[in-house]
């Protein structure tokens, strides 16, 4: 073989090379779940707003809940701006997918949208060294959960009404962080004694209520379902009690009192079952 064929040969196999490696790259790198949460969040920003500029004032709550009252007050709401959105962050969460499924770490950001109920949650972490990621959502009275690995195979992906019921659940648990929510129509706060508060929220043709519990200091450091189905190992979807654990409060730089540390737990008749385990590494509000 001559020297200028052999030459050509490894020109050749040189941009071959480089070809696979950047179709590598670009299947490696690109996620469809991450594009997706960002359309999502792209879209909701754009259409899911509170038009008024507004700071709450104590008048707005006089007619509310007396530990609702309290706990807005402790917390610093009072005279601070009414926001559009939340965002909550979470960094090296213990995270469980199941009672017999593999323990992740993860990293974990959501999305509240308060003029209509809307929820969307990324969840970022590896399997094996493999890419994981999930996504977990309630838009225009859809509820689901999404998991995915290598970023593109899909692991599971659970819909129904059951997910509409759950992920609604899961925005209502959440609402306190956000209080313009509790200004809208779509939700209904009954006091129950000086520590607890029963919160119903309706939309979509879907109804989910829980109970808030606040301490002596009325903080949030609880709340309490039996609106959220687990999905068992066969696919089939159950309800048990759901418990949101919030504690180790501290105050922002925006003067806002919130929790640091937030747990999920599935209320099993022999025990309680914590898979979610984290501290919030921020919380950030905007109009």
């Amino acid at each position: 073989m001559s020297r200028h064929k052999r030459k050509k040969i490894t020109v050749t196999k040189v941009v071959v090379f480089i070809l696979i490696l950047s179709v590598l790259w670009f299947v490696f790198s690109f996620s469809v779940t991450k594009s997706k949460f960002k359309n999502d969040l792209d879209n909701l920003k754009a259409t899911n707003r509170i038009d008024e500029e507004q700071v709450f004032e104590e008048e707005d709550f006089e007619n509310f809940p007396m530990p609702i009252q309290r706990y807005l007050e402790g917390c610093g709401y009072i005279g601070k701006n009414q926001m559009s959105y939340m965002c909550m962050s979470y960094h090296d969460v213990d995270f469980k997918q199941g009672k017999s499924g593999p323990n992740l770490t993860i990293d974990y950001t959501s999305y509240s949208f308060v003029a209509q109920p809307a929820r969307i949650a990324l969840i970022d972490s590896s399997m094996f060294g493999i890419p994981f990621e999930g996504y977990d959502y309630y838009y225009d009275g859809i509820g689901g959960m999404k998991g995915v690995i290598a970023r593109y195979i899909t692991l599971f992906n659970q819909t129904g009404p059951e997910m509409d019921k759950a992920c609604l659940a899961t925005f209502l648990s959440e609402c306190l962080f956000e209080p313009a929510v509790l200004l809208q129509d779509y939700i209904t706060l009954e006091e129950v004694d000086d520590y607890h508060v029963k919160a119903t929220i309706t939309y979509g043709g879907q109804t989910a209520s829980g109970l808030f519990e606040f301490n002596d200091n009325y903080e949030y450091i609880s709340f309490t379902t039996n609106d959220r189905a687990v999905a068992n190992s066969d696919g089939t979807m159950e309800y048990v009690p759901w418990t949101a654990a919030c504690s180790e409060y501290r105050t922002a730089d925006n003067g806002i009192k919130y929790p640091s540390r937030f747990q999920a737990i599935w209320n099993y008749p022999d025990e309680d079952f914590i898979y979610f385990d984290g501290e919030i590494s921020s919380i950030n509000y905007r109009r």
